[in-house]
């Protein structure tokens, strides 16, 4: 059986070591680099790009293999490995998505969800204003610290900084993509894939209402909570995320006439 892993955005598969460590033994892993990170070619520029011009190049992965997978992926990984589970399904063993960033759902939902996209749009907009005049530095800072709590940029060793600069027309892309998707919740209540979706207690609003949104549409997904943690949860609560994932897939690997889950199943971690 094979688990596919999705990063996010500005990072690339190497985020996935420890949890590929975990699921190696018996299992074939596979993490690769998105558009314009890691080793992965930058996006052509032929065109506008879509979030399916991403899943395409994920799914052209998986339909080498044998058989269907379990597919996993945080933030924007997460969103395009929705993307994959809600057009070919039978590719899909289970999933498990980390705080997915599909903000074009928001567009679909109340008054809360509005002016969670109304937030999300306004960081967007910074960091394209920052890219297009090429202050490439501010932009990509607005970014972490959107994720990760003002002031965490300044913080940050320089090398890092520098890395990380480069990337910031691929984010700008993420974004545009995640932002602009043609899906609505409704697309998502086929989608009977066994699913955990996992939050950070400490998240910022836009994600805790994509997380309301995708939990009551799907029909067999258990939401989990990590206690204390914010939206790098695979990073800062690794153990807590990675012990998660690690049942979900195990669960899912030998139960295939299983019945679903109850929908939107909640469950809070403590932090060990």
């Amino acid at each position: 059986m094979t688990v596919v892993l999705l990063h996010g955005s500005a990072s690339s598969g190497a985020q996935w070591r420890a949890l590929a460590g975990r699921l190696e033994p018996g299992r074939r892993v596979i993490a690769p680099d998105l558009y314009g990170y890691g080793a992965a070619a930058p996006w052509s520029g032929r065109g506008p790009f879509r979030l399916w011009h991403e899943a395409e190049s994920v799914l052209a992965q998986i339909e080498r293999l044998d058989g269907p997978v379990h597919l996993v992926g945080h933030s924007y990984g997460g969103t395009v490995a929705l993307s994959i589970a809600r057009r070919r399904r039978d590719l899909v063993r289970s999933l498990a998505l980390i705080e997915p960033v599909a903000f074009h759902l928001l567009r679909h939902g109340d008054a809360a969800d509005a002016a969670a996209l109304v937030e999300i749009r306004r960081v967007a907009a910074q960091m394209e204003r920052a890219l297009a005049c090429g202050d490439y530095e501010n932009g990509c800072g607005n970014f972490v610290d959107y994720w990760n709590g003002e002031g965490t940029w300044e913080q940050m060793p320089a090398a890092r900084r520098e890395a990380l600069v480069p990337r910031l027309a691929k984010i700008v892309l993420d974004f545009h993509a995640t932002i602009n998707e043609d899906a609505a919740p409704a697309d998502l209540r086929n989608m009977a894939v066994p699913t955990l979706l996992l939050q950070g207690a400490a998240t910022v609003q836009p994600i805790r209402r994509i997380c309301r949104l995708v939990a009551d549409a799907l029909p067999a997904a258990r939401f989990e909570t990590i206690a204390g943690a914010g939206h790098m949860l695979p990073l800062t609560h690794r153990d807590e995320v990675n012990d998660a994932v690690v049942a979900h897939i195990e669960e899912n690997t030998f139960q295939r006439g299983r019945k679903p889950w109850h929908a939107f199943r909640e469950v809070s971690h403590e932090r060990r």
